[in-house]
């Protein structure tokens, strides 16, 4: 998504002087009134464009069950223009730089505050304007326990309005993360699964004698990975700037000297016996997936949907594949917790362009908020009984024709665009039901609040203030962290390093943060 912000900000003052010769910030009323069929969300007349991004792992399928359902309920003429991930950015921008040919409703991928800088501009609206247009929207959200508010609240912009739509229910299947190992592995071996970081350096060299050619604590993804397990060694921990729940304060992980010491060491210590890949900051994906499944990895904190992927993967070859989630170990630190700092957010929705047509924009309200009605819900959820499920043992699950199990690829269902509000029982219905059975127990161990790092917006001002510093501060982190443990630079350097960290502007940076969070909190 970095390409999609850089376009953007390269289109905003096209659209900026286009919006000041239109209808400016808040076009339409709750006096503007429609003939609407009874049991449809839109006039028989209506016609809505809707713009969306068309994953990869599934691309847009005009013939999938969930748009046939959808356009069918909502009523009216719902056009869907699908573009590639791989083209969004760049026909997003091209869009907005031509406000005259915008669609009612745009529909993608990327942080909340990926286009705020339209936001401000007033390319895009703000429910909280349009609240006469959303009542399931309304009803749904007054409905959802406190514990779970973080889906709507995350998606608020620096004026504390939200114009990205939140969405509900994905969070037991998006971006859920577990520490996966091979349990038929270790039963073979008779070994125990470490709860500690210790036992887990120890499990891994029993392991490494069993398998020299194996690399146990078989990771991927490079640096990234400190942040994902960063409670391991302390709650909410990064090695960059993430927010301290327990001390309510913004923090510079790696300026916490002596708990980045704790975990650099112990990364050092697993690369020089070889117990993590040699090519851990930069190997790639088909790499990786070929150490698990030759009996070359064994222990990972992953995406939990890889147990799905490498169990079906493995197994043909290798019937007693088995790789399933167990309780994340935990530093002996004292401060350390057996937890993964929360990843579990949809990245997905939708956003209702400013187009200055007051009817178009009512539509796109109602649209939107029909996916938050109990209706929009089981449509999105599951689509029709007897067609794309059935109930058996009282629970609802897909219907696959022979050799299918995909609900994405085969429906269109969970697909981006397609859904707002999901029942979880959906979600779990995507994966099998061995990998169904351990989405509670892993998000037992998920820590329960998402660091705001994730999804603060800033305004232009400031967005302009963190390109001037962090850099400078990410690169230089970034690379001496790699350094040290790969052993390019001698670990009797860290007092060294940590005083040139202090010469960074990184209480310039936690100010910034700290400021615009308190504008959203």
């Amino acid at each position: 998504m970095k390409k999609l912000t850089a376009l953007i900000l390269a289109g905003i003052m096209v659209f900026a002087l286009a919006a000041c010769t239109g209808g400016g910030n808040k076009v339409g009323n709750g006096d503007i009134s429609y003939d609407i069929p009874e049991g449809k969300a839109l006039p028989d007349d209506a016609v809505l464009d809707v713009t969306i991004t068309s994953h990869a792992s599934w691309p847009y399928d005009e013939n999938w069950k969930v748009w046939e359902y959808i356009k069918e309920v909502v009523g009216g003429t719902v056009n869907v223009n699908a573009v590639p991930a791989s083209d969004f950015g760049t026909k997003f921008a091209v869009v907005m730089a031509t406000p005259e040919s915008l669609p009612d409703v745009f529909a993608f991928m990327g942080r909340p505050g990926t286009f705020s800088d339209y936001c401000e501009q007033g390319a895009f609206l703000a429910f909280d304007d349009y609240e006469e247009f959303l009542p399931d929207y309304n009803k749904f959200w007054n409905s959802v326990p406190e514990s779970e508010q973080w889906m709507k609240n995350m998606n608020k912009a620096v004026d504390g309005k939200i114009y990205f739509t939140p969405v509900y229910g994905m969070e037991r299947s998006k971006n859920v993360r577990a520490w996966l190992y091979r349990k038929d592995i270790f039963d073979k071996h008779g070994l125990k699964t470490p709860e500690t970081i210790d036992e887990l350096y120890e499990v891994c060299k029993k392991l490494k004698e069993l398998y020299p050619e194996s690399y146990p604590f078989c990771m991927r993804s490079g640096i990234i990975n400190l942040t994902v397990i960063g409670s391991t060694w302390k709650p909410n921990f990064s090695y960059s700037v993430y927010y301290d729940y327990d001390n309510e304060k913004w923090c510079y992980g790696t300026a916490e000297s002596d708990i980045m010491l704790d975990l650099v060491t112990f990364f050092k210590k697993m690369y020089d016996e070889k117990l993590i890949p040699q090519d851990y900051f930069t190997i790639d994906t088909s790499t990786w997936q070929e150490l698990v499944t030759t009996d070359r990895g064994f222990i990972m904190p992953e995406y939990q949907i890889r147990m799905d992927f490498f169990n079906n993967l493995a197994r043909p070859h290798n019937p007693e594949f088995n790789l399933t989630a167990m309780k994340p170990p935990h530093a002996d630190n004292g401060i350390g917790v057996p937890m993964f700092n929360k990843q579990n957010w949809d990245p997905t929705g939708m956003a209702v362009a400013n187009t200055g047509d007051a009817a178009s924009i009512a539509n796109a309200w109602r649209y939107i908020n029909w996916f938050y009605s109990d209706e929009g819900s089981e449509i999105a959820s599951w689509g029709k009984e007897g067609e794309t499920y059935e109930v058996r043992d009282g629970k609802k699950k897909f219907i696959f024709p022979e050799g299918e199990n995909n609900a994405q690829v085969l429906y269109g269902f969970q697909t981006i665009g397609s859904y707002l509000r999901i029942d979880p029982a959906a979600a779990d219905a995507c994966m099998s039901e061995e990998q169904a059975a351990t989405t509670d127990f892993v998000l037992e161990y998920t820590y329960p609040k998402l660091d705001p790092q994730v999804f603060i917006n800033f305004s232009s001002a400031e967005k302009a203030e963190l390109a001037d510093y962090s850099t400078t501060l990410e690169t230089m982190v970034t690379e001496n962290i790699q350094k040290f443990i790969i052993g390019q630079r001698p670990m009797s350097e860290w007092d060294e390093f940590q005083k040139e960290l202090s010469e960074l502007p990184i209480e310039e940076i936690l100010a910034i943060y700290d400021n615009a969070y308190n504008k959203i909190k």
